[in-house]
């Protein structure tokens, strides 16, 4: 069974396809436009009834938390393509102990950032200047915890590539290309090690090479 993948334009649906690109999983898009309110619309809300994307369809198997469904691929098909959750129970403590960071520490002031600098104009609001400001004081304090984790291993978890380092992908996109803030991952010698392999990967190029940002 083909997974369908709703959404791929914009940033958490690509969370999720990167990682079936890196676990080797069949996978079909459908686009939705959030700009034109697509994912409003009375058919969509019956597989994500909160309105938000990505949404994943695997037969009649429905997910719509990026981060859920990240997880579950991972484990289901731990078997093939890269193992992203790590091969012991410690190991796989830090991967969930670095992707609840990234989920309730990274995201929200990046969010914030991307929301106010990329989408504001788009969607008719103007963009709130001391809350891009704030935003940008908190990144730059979880980089700096960051940087300290990352100068003693080469990944958020451990040596090893995982789901913990994939869930960054999309919205550090945004910051070094769309809004401009590269010296923010820059600046941070251990930070932009890291960044520079993980952007690099086969997966992340594939999927940037096949879904363009929605503007």
């Amino acid at each position: 069974m083909v997974v369908k993948v709703y959404g791929p334009a914009f940033a958490s649906p690509k969370r999720v396809i990167a990682c079936l690109i890196e676990k080797e999983i069949e996978f079909e898009t459908v686009p939705v436009d959030l700009l034109k309110g697509e994912h409003k619309d009375p058919e969509f809300l019956k597989l994500q009834p909160f309105g938000t994307i990505p949404v994943t369809q695997d037969g009649d198997y429905v997910l719509y938390e990026s981060r859920a469904i990240i997880r579950y691929y991972a484990e289901k098909y731990k078997s093939q393509g890269t193992d992203l959750l790590g091969k012991t129970v410690e190991e796989r403590g830090q991967v969930e102990n670095w992707l609840e960071v990234e989920a309730h520490n990274f995201n929200p002031p990046i969010y914030a950032l991307t929301l106010h600098v990329m989408f504001a104009s788009k969607m008719g609001f103007p963009p709130d200047e001391n809350l891009i400001k704030e935003s940008e004081e908190k990144l730059g304090k979880v980089l700096d915890i960051y940087e300290e984790r990352l100068s003693k291993s080469k990944y958020l978890a451990g040596d090893f590539f995982s789901l913990a380092d994939l869930s960054h992908l999309p919205f550090t996109q945004y910051l070094v290309g769309q809004m401009g803030r590269e010296y923010m991952i820059t600046s941070r010698k251990h930070v932009s090690a890291w960044w520079d392999d993980i952007s690099s990967r086969p997966s992340w190029q594939k999927v940037l090479q096949l879904y363009a940002p929605p503007f």
